[in-house]
């Protein structure tokens, strides 16, 4: 089987990506900035190779983004609830600093990213987390072989793909960012993930230089 080439994106920002406020599976749109993020997205992929389909976490944040990208090539969005941000529980709607003041012990698993702890409320554990996003990813690229997709979704979730492709262990520092728009290269096969390139965001370029010129 040939491989399947991924773009994976994170979203535009969220008025919550700028407080640091945890989002998870509360539905968030995008501000302004993001908005325009996706924008410049759109018209640096429409000018690169073939994009075959378009797929995208179903919360607004990650859709909108998909279909500025999906406008641009004359396609549609395919939503899929698979993948989605991590479920936080009890985390949804509240900043770091005010995880660590209200729930002292919790936080502690979240610093040294305990592999099976759960977010009180409903949460997902990393190890939860991980299984979805790889099942996700291996039944969307299986349908593609020798083609381009692209994958629209969220932080948490391109960190496990990160690992995924690098065989990475859940609890291992970040040392790769995770930026808004960034496009992520990675290459499937039915034995697993490669990587090919991580955080471009030469199109955001462009938007500073607009921010600089208003």
């Amino acid at each position: 089987m040939e491989p399947t080439r991924i773009l994976a994106i994170r979203h535009g920002e969220t008025s919550w990506n700028v407080d640091t406020r945890l989002q998870g599976h509360l539905d968030i749109p995008l501000n302004e900035v993001g908005l325009r993020q996706a924008q410049h997205l759109a018209k640096a992929l429409v000018q690169q190779d073939a994009i075959d389909a378009v797929y995208a976490s179903d919360l607004s944040r990650a859709h909108i983004t998909a279909q500025a990208i999906a406008q641009a090539i004359g396609q549609s969005v395919n939503t899929h609830p698979g993948l989605r941000e991590r479920h936080f529980g009890a985390f949804q709607g509240r900043t770091f600093a005010e995880i660590e003041v209200e729930l002292p012990e919790q936080a502690w698993h979240w610093r040294k990213r305990t592999p099976d702890w759960t977010p009180p409320e409903g949460g997902e554990s990393l190890q939860m987390l991980r299984e979805r996003i790889v099942n996700t990813v291996n039944e969307l690229a299986a349908r593609h072989p020798g083609e381009q997709i692209v994958m629209v979704a969220h932080g948490g979730v391109l960190d496990i793909l990160y690992r995924a492709a690098t065989r990475l262990e859940l609890q291992a520092p970040r040392t790769w960012q995770l930026t808004n728009t960034a496009v992520n290269r990675l290459l499937w096969t039915p034995q697993g993930l490669s990587l090919v390139g991580w955080g471009d965001t030469s199109h955001l370029d462009a938007l500073g230089k607009e921010e600089t010129s208003t």
